[in-house]
């Protein structure tokens, strides 16, 4: 069996319409960037941690492991990213697809509060907040 390792995304998939809303709150210059991005993944994928019960030490010792590993392969580790958030999801008894759409809609209401937000953060910190 081939596995298709792109696929087209169509208007109305959630990852083209989070790209609305991030293009609609943030524009499409550095606030909207690559770095920028990754930093907000990291920060709400430890917050989800963190809410399930992670400790920091655990966390830590996470980073401490991946880092002193070989870089891995983009695509390789989005779909391993989407295979643990799933698997995550099951085992916490949450819908994962429930919760990105309640949260696209959350965002959307309180787009102007986040770009009130997004103008008092620190240029070039990976922090969300100065701070």
């Amino acid at each position: 069996m081939e596995h298709q390792t792109e696929s087209a995304e169509t208007a109305d998939s959630f990852q083209s319409r989070v790209s609305a809303w991030t293009a609609a709150c943030f524009g499409d210059g550095e606030e909207n960037g690559l770095s920028i991005r990754i930093h907000r993944f990291f920060e709400e994928a430890t917050e989800l941690a963190q809410s399930l019960g992670c400790s920091k030490s655990e966390v830590l010792q996470l980073v401490e492991y991946v880092y002193a590993r070989p870089t891995g392969e983009p695509m390789q580790e989005v779909g391993g990213v989407m295979v643990t958030l799933a698997a995550l999801c099951h085992a916490a008894n949450l819908a994962m697809a429930d919760c990105g759409e309640r949260e696209l809609t959350r965002v959307w209401d309180n787009c102007d509060r986040v770009r009130i937000k997004q103008a008092g953060k620190p240029r070039f910190s990976p922090l969300p907040t100065a701070g």
